[in-house]
């Protein structure tokens, strides 16, 4: 079981204690499990083999003995029997973001609603929106996340996906002659959501590696084997094809399985028009019928006459008329990020330190580290209010006369109240580094009032970021109802810094929101929100939307060194 199985199963498991009225203590120790499995970044399973569960944070005695069993067996005693004592659906109607315990029971009681399917149509019927606590506007965010739970069952969160190929991919690179292996399609393009994983590579001998990728340990179900290509189903329930061909043709292989589909279709009308034809094989001049093999993509590209296009933005665009004419961009990249402005300590909801933290980004390489740690109005965050702030406000200075290599920015993740007001004093913001601002409660506002309520943050002269603008998180939550091109528009006057957080679940800016601040001069940063030093590593996840978004390093303020960081905050 993945780590996202399992904390799921002890997440169910306080929410139906919370049905029976358990003692509170209870129903947190199983929430704090949840969270601390979920955001682990090893396999709990690998945890449970080295003896090593009781380092989780949160995880006892009692909680130990049940990941065992859910590891060892695939199911929990405990829960099955927990279940058992509801009626049935009650699991399944949680699972429905926006559905606590006493709406789940509201509907099973008074409609016997079990399924998901069940409680659509009674929306769409008007059954659910008169009964008590409910209305219209309740019902109609229910099904808002219906409709999202119904694309998630299509699509994989990259989030999700990634982590498979480097699993995949780490036992794989040894094998003697394998060499080029690398993930295809949406994922290659950094789609936020993808199908199935499409990894390709080369090797002397394709038997031996389908072989040793037929046999993984994590694959539960081998769907085809043949001599160079494989499809398997892995762990969580996720497809992946192998394909493996000879050295010389890995070029037209990749692009033709990179795709998009539009961009492929574009490339191969235009090669046609010059006498050629484009296959996973190469290019075969029409009319002498002769195949040309390319081992690099970029010789794909150039037989063509165009400049190499980054997978990224292979999506049907522009891309191809840019290449021709010699101006597709140098994008950003990976090691052009200089700092993290966005992440959290133990002072509020992060699990380390402060210098912890900052020790970790400078052996990342990183200049500089942005500490925003929430503000009072997130309690459930353990947030800051004024006194505790000046108080880490402080420590910081402390830990940057310590350290060096690595400069801490104080900070603070003031939270957007509903009115657009922000629940720090302008006084105390005024003197951090950074005031990020943030969304985090009301999400169901309208259009126009979560407009006017962001608009109203980021024209306070304190702000200089906003961060996750529609609170989006994937594949659960759908995002604000918010004009975005109002905000991009606001922001681009205001000189305020327009946030593409790089956290999984969050790639928040999207892509076609960052397209569209980079046309219109918004200085973006990239930021993971990293609640953990593990989570500093999300950084890449964030590169990909920013290249998606066209963006170079001129467009992103973190690729910028210490002294011209420090520069732009003072200016501002």
């Amino acid at each position: 079981m993945r780590n996202s199985e399992i904390a799921k199963v002890f997440e169910d498991i306080a929410d139906l204690l919370e049905l029976k009225g358990e003692n509170p203590f209870k129903i947190r120790a199983y929430q704090r499990a949840a969270r601390s499995i979920d955001h682990l970044s090893v396999e709990v399973e690998q945890l449970a083999a080295e003896d090593r569960l009781k380092e989780i944070p949160g995880v006892g005695e009692a909680i130990t003995k049940k990941i065992t069993e859910l590891v060892t067996t695939g199911k929990l005693d405990y829960y099955e029997k927990l279940k058992a004592e509801f009626p049935e659906g009650i699991s399944t109607l949680l699972d429905v973001p926006s559905i606590g315990p006493k709406t789940a029971m509201l509907l099973s009681g008074e409609l016997g609603i079990k399924t998901v399917d069940e409680l659509e149509a009674a929306i769409v019927g008007g059954k659910v929106a008169s009964l008590p606590r409910m209305g219209d506007k309740v019902t109609e965010n229910i099904l808002r996340h219906i409709q999202a739970l119904r694309r998630k069952d299509q699509r994989i969160p990259i989030g999700e996906a990634l982590p498979v190929v480097d699993e995949i991919s780490a036992r794989l690179k040894g094998l003697p002659g394998l060499k080029n292996l690398t993930p295809a399609g949406s994922l290659r393009r950094f789609r936020e959501t993808i199908g199935d994983i499409d990894i390709m590579g080369t090797a002397d001998n394709a038997r031996e590696v389908i072989q040793a990728f037929v046999t993984l340990p994590q694959v539960r179900e081998v769907l085809a084997s043949g001599t160079t290509k494989a499809s398997v189903v892995v762990s969580g329930g996720l497809q992946v094809d192998l394909r493996i061909v000879e050295h010389d043709s890995f070029g037209s292989l990749l692009q033709y399985f990179t795709g998009s589909k539009q961009h492929n279709i574009n490339l191969r009308e235009r090669a046609h028009r010059q006498g050629l034809k484009l296959s996973e094989y190469g290019i075969t001049d029409l009319a002498t019928e002769k195949l040309e093999k390319f081992v690099t993509e970029e010789a794909f590209y150039k037989r063509q006459g165009l400049q190499f296009i980054p997978p990224e933005i292979r999506e049907g665009g522009p891309e191809i008329e840019r290449a021709e004419q010699g101006t597709v961009p140098k994008l950003v990249e990976l090691p052009d990020i200089k700092g993290d402005l966005h992440v959290h300590s133990d002072w509020s909801d992060g699990h380390d330190t402060i210098e912890t933290m900052a020790l970790v980004a400078r052996d990342l390489g990183y200049q500089y580290l942005g500490i925003t740690d929430h503000s009072g109005g997130r309690g459930i965050a353990h947030g800051l209010n004024a006194e505790r702030l000046k108080q880490q406000i402080s420590e910081i200075k402390k830990v940057n006369q310590k350290l060096d290599g690595i400069h801490i920015f104080t900070g603070i993740e003031v939270d957007i109240r509903a009115d657009g007001s922000l629940d720090i004093p302008d006084e105390l913001l005024a003197e951090l580094d950074i005031v990020t601002a943030a969304v985090h409660s009301g999400l169901n506002q309208g259009e126009e009032q979560m407009t006017r309520r962001i608009i109203g943050a980021i024209e306070n002269p304190n702000v200089d970021v906003l961060a996750h603008p529609t609170c989006r998180l994937l594949p659960d939550r759908e995002p604000v109802a918010v004009d975005m091109e109002a905000v991009l528009q606001t922001a681009a006057k205001t000189n305020t810094i327009v946030e593409i957080n790089a956290a999984p679940n969050r790639l928040d800016l999207k892509d076609i929101h960052t397209y569209r601040a980079r046309e219109l001069g918004v200085k973006l940063v990239i930021n993971t929100d990293a609640h953990s030093i593990e989570r500093l590593s999300f950084m890449r996840f964030g590169v990909g939307v920013a290249r998606r978004g066209w963006c170079q390093t001129q467009d992103i303020l973190n690729t910028r060194p210490l002294k011209e960081v420090i520069a732009y905050f003072t200016s501002y």
